[in-house]
Order: structure tokens, then C-alpha cells, then sequence
């Protein structure tokens, strides 16, 4: 493809797509300007490398894999048949390329591999990649470094010894080539690079300068933001005509739902992509371009593809935007706002919700609005009690993805009761409990929660952008005398108790005129509690005085009224169930029996269990284990774990239920593990032979009917 580059507004070129190899190959020299930083791709950007060669080698077709702009200028001192050129852009992947190479010629040369006809050999890679096999002197080498990098690139291109003290990402790169290329095969790997493409943009001297140009590629200002990447991406390689009708009908409306807040469309992005392959991690932030490119790098210029990918991209970025950017003054808009406030992390399930709304229509709008205040209640109970909140963002995503289309409320609240226990939803108790107890000041979602208090439910609700909050009982250790007298000798004691108390904060927009003032002034100064139209004053009105007894008892009409707004979690048991059973025969299904390692005579031992708990169990769900195999129905009652002679059975039972302790079970509940077992607890039993079968499985079945009656 052969198209403008414009930088500036003041200079143009023409881009050129090329194999990377037509760029190198050749009697020519790159060189890094002395302008440009020291090389610093790290492990994480050689590793993607790698995995990019890797699978463009393994496609089927013959499309190659985009790396990225080479953009280069005549040095000026060029010679007949040979050309050196200062390097402007593309450093870190030419360099990591050059590492690679001479790692994979290094590799050849020392396992004395040998491939195909066409497949890669020293002298070829040399001549190729590394060399200029006609030239002599500083013209030897096809790639120059800066300083000190220079020096550890050539040491490891002419195969010498490193310097005393070599350049640590030049090393450590070129050693970890040599790793990788233990795990594969060298002519896969020179497939992938020569199907390599680079955008070629070549400058002309006294004409484009280069001075400009590198300033715009490497600025100390805004660079190109994921939007600019990916607007590229879907849109630059389709004909005029069809860019400008997609990108009206398409990605305009993309960038303004958006507008002002990049970072949020980073976060769709990421979000988009997590959802789209059910992902078991996130991209991060920096990288969502990156993992984006790798999603769709198949889609080309089919204008019809990236249409309906562009359809998609539009429909869910407004679903999100709807939650994340602005929220409309309707009830579902307060509700996004108001869940909004305690963080951006659910963005990835309601716009999973919002799907089933719109689009689907499984969900309706009380539904919705449920979901909604689920999602809040959870946020706020757990920083109430003060609860973990790192790695929510992978949580809300394995949230989303359970969230089904034919029935998303009921399956939302499965997928809530079945989070792990580090981020489980906490109950009325201990939500009741931390109300009461906790310092509720403190927390980040005090205001919110005396707010929504204040107005939540109301047809009349206060305006309480301007009101601060408010300590009834003042926070000065040096109380006046009048509070002192008002607590009585233990003043100190209940001061430091109840101080940040649930029951003796308020909302107010008195707050520096109440400052320590007595109670009783407090209640009648102009604007005092006498005269408040806060709702959440009015026992505070109409209390005669101020100690720990008037603040315990607020305390817990508060409480009661916020275990009303953040509602507990009811999912029904049944579903539950079945979910649980859904998810573990779909994890069966991913390993086979077959592929767990034992010995012949284990083996044996084996296949009569299997036979026979399969027989007494129908319905048992049969797991493939790294190095055991587990039985569910749908909870863990059993573990086989192969030996060299005998088969262990961990079994789910405490050690006090097995009858006749004679030896033949053994408690573990004194056990760091059992070896290569993957469940922990319970009794073990060891089969050595054909006659133990018939006893073990009374254990078996003893511990299949406990889970049955639980």
C-alpha cells in the first residue's frame, strides 16, 4: 500500500508497505542519529515480538504481520552501491529484530541444526539480516547503535567477547532469544520475521527534515493516543471513499461519546476486548492498542467486516459511555451516577446489562435498576467493612461474563454469590456490625452514604452539593466545659468512641458557625439543628442532649435505614447449582483423563475405581487434574492421585467421621499437602491392590452422602 504521511502540516512522504526483509537485505547501513534514546525495548515488548512471529508464522494464509513505521534518511556520505541512512523512527524493533536474528544464527550455529532447503543457515541470516558481506570496516555491519550499545550490538553480531560492561537490554535481550529458541523450531521462526511488514517511509534530504519529522514522532507532548491507533488501524487501509462513510456513519460518534476522557476510552477498549474473548486477564492500559491489533488482525480492508465490527464497537460504546460519562437525570441516569461515585470498575457489567436492556430486551427496566443498586450495595458494604478492593477489575469482568442473556438479573446475583471468598458480599451482620462500629468518617464513601441517607427514596431530595459533614459531638480533644459536663467523668472515653461514629455525623451547611459551640447552641443559633431542613437532623432536633446513649441510638436507626437502601444478596440456591454444575463439567471438558501421567500398574488400580465410582456415581462430574483426577457432584468428594504402585484417595471427610480407626484412613489435617494432590483436607486412603477397592468405597460413599445432604 502506498500512501501520504503528513507531519506537521508542513512536510509529506510517501508510506510504503513492506516486508521487513526488502528494508534490510541489501547493501545499505542503518544508523541511530545521536539524537534518539539508548535502546529500551524491554522483555514484555520482546516477548510480544516473539508471540506476534509465532503466530503469523502459523497462519495459513500469506498476510503479514504489522510491526510498525520505519522512517530514514541519506546520511549524506553514502558510495557507490552502498547507502547509509540515519534511522528517524523504528529503532526499538530493528534492533530487537537484529538481536533475534543473531540469537537465531548463534542457535543454528551451535545445535548444528539443519532444515529445509529454503530454511535459514548462518551465512543466509548473515548476509540477510546482519552483514553487508561485499562491504569491509565500520560498512561491515547493517546496523550502527549509539553509544554504548553500539559497542555490546557488535560484539554479539561478530560473535566476540562481551564488553567489561555491557549494554544490560542489549544483553539481556539477545539471552533471551537464545532461551526462547530452545522451545522452537528455527525455521518457523524465520518464517515469521520475513513475513515481517514495516510502513517504509523514506525521506529526502534538503527536501523533508528530518529534524521535524523526529520531533513529531517522538514529542514531548501528546503522542498518539489509543484513539488515533485504532482509528488508524480499522480505517487507513480502506479506500478513500469508504473511510470517510465509515467514519461519519461510525467512528465520529465513537470519539464523541468519549470526548474529554481518553482514559475512559482506554478502559472501553479494554473492557470491549476482555468481553469479546471471555479473557482471564486484562489488558492494561498502556497496552489496549496493542491487544486490539491482535483481536483483529485478520479483518484487512474488508469494508464490510470492519463495518459490522464498527456497528459493534458504536452500540457498546454507548452503553458504557451511558454509565462512564455522562448520566442522563432520569432514574436509570441517578442510578449510574450514584453507583459511578463509588468507582469506574462495574463499567465492564453494566454495559453487559445494558445489552440485555437494549438490546435483547431479557432485561426490563426495574430489572435493570435492580442490578444497578446490587452492584452498589456490594462497592459500599465492602469498604464499609473495609474489605479488599484491589484486582476488582478482573472480578467485575468474570461478573460480565456470567451475566446470561435469557435470564441477567437471576444469573448476575449467581455470579455475585459465587465470587471468591477474598471478594465476597458481605451480609447484614457484618455490614450492620461495621455501620455501628466502624470510624465511617474516615472512609472515602462517608459523604455518599450520609446522602443517601438524607435523600435516597425521596420526591424532595436536599441539595447537598454545597454541605459539608458535620461532627454533632466536636471533634476538638480540648472539649468546652458545657460538652464535658454534658458526658459526664468519662467524657474523654466517649468522645473517642463514638467521635467518628455513624450516629454522630450529619450533613450540614453550618458547619464552621456549629464548630464546638455547646448542644443546646447548636440546636438554636440562626441555621442551627432547631431550624434544619435535613431530614437526617431531625432527632438531632428534637434530642434534649448529646452523649454516647442519643448517638448509639441514632447510630442504629441509621444503620437500619442503610441495611434498606444496599440490600442484601439473595440468589436463588437452585441456580446456583446448577451453575456451579455447568462450570465444572465445561472445565472437565477441557482435559481428558487420558492426558493425566501414571504408571502402568497404576493405571490398572485406576481403571477399576473409575469403573466403580462411575457406576454407584451416574451423575459425577469427572475432572482431569495436572497430576490427579477429581470427582463432584457438583461439590469435591473425592481425589484419585496416582502413585508408582497404588492409587491415593483423598476423600472428603473429617477424620472424626470415618468409623474404626484402624489405620487404613489417614487425617490430614495436620498436612502441609498431600502430594500432588490439588484439593486440600479430609481423609487419605492408599489402594494397593484390587481387595482395598471395596472398603475404600464405603469412605466414598460416605462422603458422597454428606455433600448430598449439606
Amino acid at each position: 500500500m502506498t500512501g501520504v504521511m503528513k507531519f506537521n502540516n508542513e512536510t509529506a512522504m510517501k508510506a510504503i508497505d513492506r516486508p521487513y526483509p526488502k528494508i534490510i537485505n541489501g547493501a545499505s547501513q542503518f544508523v541511530i542519529p545521536v539524537f534518539q534514546r539508548d535502546y529500551s525495548w524491554s522483555e514484555e515488548n520482546c516477548r510480544q515480538l516473539w508471540k506476534d512471529i509465532l503466530a503469523i508464522a502459523a497462519d495459513s494464509g500469506d498476510r503479514g504481520h504489522f510491526i510498525g513505521s520505519v522512517v530514514y534518511v541519506a546520511t549524506g556520505d553514502s558510495a557507490a552501491g552502498f547507502t547509509r541512512w540515519l534511522l528517524i523512527d523504528g529503532q526499538q524493533p530493528v534492533t530487537t529484530l537484529t538481536l533475534l536474528l543473531t540469537a537465531l544464527r548463534d542457535h543454528i550455529r551451535d545445535k548444528g541444526w539443519q532444515g529445509s532447503e529454503n530454511g535459514p543457515t548462518p551465512k543466509r541470516i548473515e548476509a540477510y539480516f546482519l552483514r553487508n558481506v561485499q562491504e569491509e570496516g565500520d560498512r561491515e555491519v547493517k546496523l550502527r547503535l549509539r553509544r554504548h550499545d553500539d559497542a555490546t550490538l557488535q560484539a554479539l553480531v561478530n560473535a566476540q567477547e562481551l564488553p567489561v560492561e555491557p549494554s544490560p537490554r542489549i544483553r539481556d535481550n539477545y539471552e533471551l532469544f537464545r532461551e526462547l529458541l530452545l522451545e522452537e523450531d528455527p525455521e518457523t521462526v524465520y518464517m515469521g520475521v520475513n513475513r515481517l511488514v514495516v510502513v517504509d517511509v523514506t525521506l529526502e534530504r534538503g527536501v523533508d527534515d528530518p529534524q521535524l519529522i523526529f520531533e513529531s514522532l517522538n514529542s514531548t507532548g501528546v503522542d498518539l493516543s489509543p484513539s488515533d491507533l485504532i482509528r488508524n488501524f480499522i480505517l487507513m487501509r480502506l479506500p478513500e471513499k469508504d473511510q470517510t462513510r465509515l467514519y461519519e456513519a461510525y467512528w465520529c460518534k465513537i470519539e464523541a461519546l468519549f470526548r474529554g476522557s481518553e482514559r475512559v476510552f482506554d478502559n472501553f477498549i479494554r473492557d470491549f476486548l476482555a468481553l469479546r474473548a471471555k479473557a482471564a486477564k486484562l489488558e492494561r492500559s498502556d497496552r489496549v492498542y496493542v491487544g486490539f491489533r491482535r483481536e483483529f488482525a485478520t479483518i484487512g480492508a474488508d469494508p464490510q467486516a470492519l463495518e459490522s465490527l464498527l456497528a459493534d464497537l458504536l452500540q457498546r460504546a454507548r452503553h458504557y459511555a451511558a454509565f462512564a460519562v455522562r448520566s442522563s437525570d432520569d432514574e436509570l441516569g441517578r442510578a449510574f451516577a450514584s453507583l459511578r461515585r463509588l468507582g469506574d470498575v462495574p463499567a465492564i457489567a453494566v454495559m453487559r446489562l445494558y445489552e440485555a436492556h437494549e438490546t435483547t430486551g431479557s432485561l426490563n427496566r426495574t430489572e435493570f435498576l435492580e442490578a444497578i443498586g446490587l452492584l452498589e450495595s456490594y462497592l459500599l458494604r465492602r469498604v464499609i467493612i473495609g474489605a479488599q478492593t484491589r484486582g476488582y477489575g478482573l472480578e467485575f469482568a468474570k461478573l460480565a461474563y456470567r451475566i446470561d442473556d435469557t435470564r441477567p438479573l437471576a444469573s448476575l446475583k449467581v455470579a455475585m454469590a459465587r465470587m471468591p471468598a477474598t471478594y465476597a458480599f458481605p451480609g447484614d451482620t457484618e455490614f450492620e456490625k461495621a455501620l455501628l462500629e466502624a470510624d465511617i468518617y474516615h472512609k472515602r464513601v462517608c459523604f455518599h452514604l450520609l446522602d443517601a441517607l438524607e435523600n435516597r427514596g425521596s420526591k424532595e431530595a436536599s441539595d447537598t452539593s454545597t454541605y459539608s459533614i458535620e461532627h454533632i459531638l466536636p471533634q476538638n480533644e480540648k472539649l468546652p466545659e458545657a460538652w464535658r459536663a454534658m458526658l459526664g467523668p468519662d467524657w474523654q472515653a466517649i468522645q473517642q468512641t463514638w467521635l467518628h461514629s455513624l450516629g454522630n455525623l450529619t450533613l450540614t451547611g453550618y458547619n464552621s458557625r456549629y464548630s464546638d459551640r455547646p448542644f443546646h447552641e447548636k440546636k438554636t443559633i440562626e441555621g442551627g439543628f432547631a431550624e434544619s431542613s435535613v431530614r437526617l437532623n431531625l432527632d438531632i432536633r428534637d434530642a434534649l442532649a448529646w452523649t454516647n446513649v442519643e448517638i448509639e441510638a441514632r447510630g442504629h436507626r441509621l444503620a437500619k435505614r442503610a441495611l434498606e437502601i444496599w440490600g442484601r444478596l439473595d440468589a436463588d440456591p437452585t441456580l446456583i447449582r446448577e451453575m456451579e454444575t455447568a462450570d465444572k463439567k465445561a472445565r472437565a471438558n477441557r482435559r481428558t483423563v487420558d492426558q493425566v501421567a501414571m504408571t502402568a500398574e497404576a493405571s490398572a488400580l485406576f481403571a477399576l475405581l473409575r469403573a466403580q465410582i462411575i457406576e454407584t456415581f451416574p451423575d459425577v462430574i469427572e475432572m482431569a487434574e495436572s497430576k490427579s483426577v477429581s470427582y463432584h457432584d457438583p461439590e469435591f468428594f473425592l481425589e484419585l492421585i496416582p502413585r508408582k504402585r497404588s492409587i491415593g484417595l483423598l476423600i472428603a471427610l473429617d477424620f472424626n467421621e470415618v468409623e474404626g480407626h484402624d489405620g487404613f484412613a489417614q487425617d490430614t489435617a495436620d498436612y502441609t499437602f498431600v502430594v500432588n494432590a490439588s484439593h486440600q483436607g479430609g481423609v487419605l486412603v492408599v489402594v494397593h491392590d484390587e481387595g482395598d477397592i471395596d472398603r475404600a468405597m464405603v469412605l466414598v460413599s460416605q462422603a458422597r452422602e454428606l455433600i448430598a445432604g449439606a
